[in-house]
Order: C-alpha cells, then structure tokens, then sequence
C-alpha cells in the first residue's frame, strides 16, 4: 500500500482484497480481488480474482481472437459491466509488487511477457468516493499482499480458502462453516 500524503488515507492499488467470512453479499461472497485502482476521492477498481468461468476468450467473443488469446481464460470479474469481457496482464514489477494492466482485445501484445498472466474479465467491481473506506470500517474486507504465486491459474479457484487458513484457526472455522448455518 502506498502512503498518498499527510492526513490521506493509503492507496490499496497492488493489494488483494479479501472477503470477510460474514460477508453474505453474493457479489462478493468468498471472492478474493485485486484492486488495480484506488483513490479516496475518486473511488476503487478492481476484479475479483478467484471466480473462474470455466470458459477461454474464443467462446465468448464474435470475433476471431488472435491466435494466442483464443484460450486465455475468463473469470468473473465483479457485477459492474459484466456483459463486457476485459483482458487484463498480471505483471510483477519489482519494488511495487503486482500490477494489472487492463487492455483492449486488440491492444494485448502478440507475445506477453508471460501469457499464463493473462486474464480475461467479464465485469469488474467499483466503489465510488469514500465507498471502499466505509466498507473496510466495517470490516467487510481483508487486505493482502499478494505473491507471485497468487496469481497461478490452479490455485485462483481455492485461493480464499488457502488465505483463511493461512489466517489462523479462527478464520478457518468461519470459513468451513455453511452459508446457512441452520442447516448444519
């Protein structure tokens, strides 16, 4: 997180956040995202990380894709514009952590850096001036930094249980509870 001045609060670009077991919000219930935007005057940015369609970029899209996008893999990316699809890179940058840098179909180069961090999004999730503040107030939201190995595609689908664990106990019990408990 990055200090933006005296008496502002920090930036959250570069850093996870991580749904808070008690949060029933099915947008965002057990979702883990990556906030690539952040301003406390202006707002937040980000795509859920850990939602997996099970689908690549070639059978969404009407058009070809170029050849090494077709099998990219598509997430969902949060309820804001999610009937639009979004290819984003996952780039480590050295001292600054992990950025994403979201492009256009057409301006994603023909060979990335690493094509295994290229993700495709339908939708992303936003937060208006102030909104993101109140939320982590409440404590809807954890805040992690993530590793290099966040972003590896066999982990993105059990990548909020793994953080839980990793919480302690009491977070593993919270989240191995059911959505209902009375159901239990």
């Amino acid at each position: 997180m990055r200090d933006l001045g005296p008496g502002k609060p920090r930036s959250l670009v570069g850093s996870l956040l991580v749904a808070h077991p008690n949060m029933l919000d099915p947008n965002f219930r057990r979702a883990v995202l990556f906030i690539s935007a952040h301003d406390p005057d202006n707002g937040a940015i980000g795509v859920i990380i850990n939602r997996p369609l099970e689908k690549s970029v070639s059978e969404l899209v009407t058009e070809t894709p170029p050849q090494n996008l077709a099998d990219v893999p598509v997430f969902f990316g949060g309820p804001v514009g999610n009937n639009q699809l979004m290819l984003a890179a996952f780039e480590w940058h050295k001292g600054q952590g992990l950025q994403l840098n979201h492009h256009a179909l057409t301006a994603v180069p023909e060979t990335p850096d690493d094509p295994t961090a290229v993700r495709a999004f339908l939708g992303y999730a936003g937060w208006s001036a102030g909104q993101l503040e109140a939320e982590m107030k409440e404590k809807a939201w954890i805040v992690q930094k993530p590793s290099r190995a966040t972003i590896k595609l066999e982990r993105l689908s059990r990548l909020w249980f793994d953080i839980m664990n990793k919480l302690g106990p009491w977070y593993r019990m919270l989240a191995a509870a059911p959505d209902d408990p009375s159901l239990n």
